[in-house]
């Protein structure tokens, strides 16, 4: 018995011990504790740890207060941004699905149309680009600097030359972009560029801060014809289905190219992940963030979000995520087979509408329907080319929302069927 009293007074003293420690680590070093207990539960959001800065100075010309700023006072988010340099790599797409030159013929993707990589190149690849571009427009989500110079100086920015706005120009996406120049103290995020608050208006408050942060750029969006500002063509989430666009632009009678072999009028869909993703299951549970930003520790506890952003198959723990819903399927596997399936479709898909494409032309230059005809024949193209361009540019290739993928590539081969079947073929 006088043992036992021993033993369980020695663990009492071992455990004040352990706790004074804790508490005199915890007042000299702050978040610098000199014993950490290992953590047994997954991170958080509640676990991130923010800093506050009140005289934090912004070193851009144009008053952008800019990553290396911002990197005093969150090192390690700086580090993570930085390492998106490492996504380098781009695929031709005009090399890996040849029919795409003849579907895009006189437009700027014909020409040049690659894999998007790392945000520190998007200034360098749109300086880079054989796709002409001779109004600042083009600028709008490749740098920061260019949403603050619409913020300053309005709509008109927008018809700038492009290499007078291109000189102007000191950043890639960054800070601003999501955070503008205060709200990175709290970690809040702030719609910086102009056109969403036009389009959306009351409805931002409707979408996830952090699903709509990316969806800034992220997004299907056109140039308005009267001044070149950059615009999306909805108000509200209802009205980002493919079809509620298609007939937006039609009301308008919208098209970014008129195709010389056929005359049709023609669309360019742009890249509408957030359109595709908040039309799936997965938007009701998780933001943009959840699934392509990992929540890191350091060796002194500070918690952040990783910005280095990854795919979330190429991240354990946003994987293992996952695993609340789905268990222990093997969702590398799941979605593997979902993109190679979306993919395989788009190339079915696609050379139809090559093929398409070639019997309309071949039908202008013969001369044997009336032109009422051919006009029926164009807007069939029109919205078959549409369907199918809203599934191939959408970047998650099936991973975001397999059903809208599938539906409009089905849609998109109707289309094509009922054009070919009007030219007799």
């Amino acid at each position: 018995m006088e043992k036992r009293n021993q033993a369980a007074k020695l663990l009492i003293g071992a455990a004040i011990v352990l706790f004074a420690v804790l508490l005199i680590g915890g007042v000299v070093g702050g978040k610098n504790l000199v014993l950490r207990i290992e953590r047994t539960t997954p991170l958080t959001r509640a676990d991130v740890t923010y800093q506050t800065v009140d005289d934090l100075k912004a070193s851009s010309k144009d008053g952008t207060i800019n990553a290396a700023d911002w990197s005093a006072v969150y090192p390690e988010i700086a580090a993570t941004m930085g390492d998106n340099k490492k996504n380098s790599y781009i695929v031709d797409y005009l090399d890996q699905d040849p029919y795409l030159k003849n579907i895009y013929e006189g437009f700027g993707f014909a020409k040049e149309y690659g894999s998007a990589r790392g945000h520190e190149y998007t200034l360098e690849d749109v300086a880079k680009t054989a796709r002409p571009h001779p109004l600042a427009n083009c600028l709008t989500c490749k740098t920061p600097n260019f949403a603050k110079l619409v913020n300053d100086q309005g709509v008109g920015v927008y018809t700038m030359p492009f290499d007078e706005a291109m000189a102007l120009m000191e950043e890639s996406v960054s800070c601003y972009t999501c955070h503008g120049n205060e709200a990175g103290n709290k970690g809040e995020l702030v719609v910086t560029h102009s056109y969403v608050n036009t389009a959306l208006g009351e409805n931002v408050g409707k979408i996830d801060p952090a699903t709509l942060s990316c969806g800034q750029c992220h997004i299907e969006y056109y140039f308005t014809p009267a001044d070149k500002e950059t615009m999306m063509p909805y108000s509200s989430v209802e009205e980002m289905t493919p079809e509620a666009i298609l007939a937006y632009y039609d009301a308008m009678d919208f098209a970014d190219w008129t195709q010389e072999s056929t005359g049709a009028k023609l669309l360019k869909a742009q890249h509408p992940e957030m359109e595709t993703y908040l039309a799936g299951k997965h938007a009701k549970l998780l933001n943009c963030a959840d699934c392509h930003m990992p929540l890191e520790e350091t060796e002194d506890g500070t918690v952040y979000h990783s910005h280095l952003l990854v795919s979330p198959l190429e991240n354990e723990s946003l994987l293992q995520s996952c695993a609340t819903c789905h268990g222990n399927t093997d969702m590398t596997t799941v979605v593997r087979q979902i993109q190679d399936q979306v993919t395989g479709r788009e190339t079915e898909v696609g050379n139809k509408l090559s093929a398409f494409k070639d019997a309309l032309a071949a039908a202008v230059t013969e001369g044997k329907l009336a032109e009422e005809e051919l006009d029926t024949v164009r807007k069939i193209y029109r919205e078959a080319q549409w369907f199918f361009d809203f599934c191939y540019v959408e970047n998650a290739e099936g991973a975001h929302n397999s059903e809208l993928a599938f539906r409009c590539l089905d849609t998109s081969e109707k289309k094509i069927d009922e054009g070919m079947a009007l030219l007799g073929k």
